[in-house]
């Protein structure tokens, strides 16, 4: 009973800590944005996850990062990479990529076998390239409207089609099933919660050397991490080749937004956008701020 009641208590204080983080931003939003209806909510939730961040996910990654090799975090990282690519492969044949489908398929197969489970990434040794499908991009594919902004808690930056598309990619994902068909028990939920844990670990982790280029390239953190989550949407959605009135529309709102926070900050305006010499953008395939190198075209 005692732990039942230290469970329910822990949850509780996560959902007022939520609360409180959303009424504050929601206090801070004296009139509603047209093209963000929803940055009250969204940066309180921001700041609740930025705070999350700190006080735990990123020191149990330094943690992590302390006490394990080189060779095992890449091998963990390519672990959990060959698992996605199941979920790759289906949603690379509902977008109708069958060309890219077979090679993913192949991807799985190959790291499977001669990768020791995937731990070795031998496709890559091959030249099989890793491609970044999702169920939120078929969603998109088929037309399903992204909808307005959304950060949500523990996940971070989303929409409406994408919180869709992360339960999707949860059902295309082996661990998901771990304890389903192991017959339940104590062991195999530990086990299935441990894998995940080391997979945010693991993820985290990697991040770490990149994360301070969100920190000192914004003037406004959270309509940096939204324009580029935004934008790298729309470029993953269409592979690259986003069209030009979006493209546009995009590039306009975060001009816009970069205005109306350099007048209030007196500072300089940054640089948006996935072109030469533009900022990295935030690749949003788990939900995690992972920050890439800006794509050429």
């Amino acid at each position: 009973m005692s732990m039942q009641k230290t469970i329910i208590n822990a949850r509780l204080l996560m959902s007022s800590l939520v609360i409180s983080s959303v009424l504050g931003g929601c206090a801070t939003t004296s009139e509603v944005n047209e093209k963000d209806p929803w940055e009250g909510w969204n940066r309180g939730t921001q700041e609740f996850n930025d705070d999350l961040d700190k006080t735990v996910i990123k020191p149990v990654a330094k943690g992590y990062l302390w006490i394990t090799p080189k060779f095992v975090n890449d091998g963990i990282t390519n672990f959990f990479s060959n698992l996605n690519d199941i979920g790759v492969t289906v949603n690379d044949l509902l977008q109708l990529k069958m060309t890219q489908g077979g090679m993913d398929a192949g991807r799985f197969l190959i790291n499977t076998t001669a990768g020791v489970a995937g731990f070795i990434d031998v496709a890559k040794m091959i030249d099989l390239p890793k491609h970044n499908e999702d169920f939120g991009q078929t969603l998109g594919f088929w037309g399903v409207p992204t909808g307005n902004y959304l950060v949500v808690p523990f996940l971070g930056a989303s929409s409406p089609r994408e919180v869709v598309g992360t339960v999707g990619d949860a059902l295309l994902n082996p661990l998901t099933y771990t304890f389903v068909f192991a017959g339940g028990g104590a062991a195999t939920s530990a086990i299935n919660s441990g894998a995940k844990s080391v997979d945010v670990a693991d993820t985290r982790a990697d991040l770490i050397p990149t994360e301070k280029i969100v920190n000192e390239a914004s003037v406004d953190r959270y309509s940096f991490i939204k324009n580029s989550y935004q934008q790298r949407r729309e470029y993953l959605l269409h592979d690259g080749n986003v069209p030009e009135e979006d493209e546009l529309q995009l590039e306009d709102e975060a001009a816009t937004k970069g205005e109306d926070t350099a007048k209030n900050t007196n500072a300089p305006l940054p640089t948006t956008g996935n072109k030469p010499g533009s900022i990295p953008v935030t690749d949003n395939s788990k939900h995690f701020l992972d920050i890439s190198a800006p794509v050429k075209k």
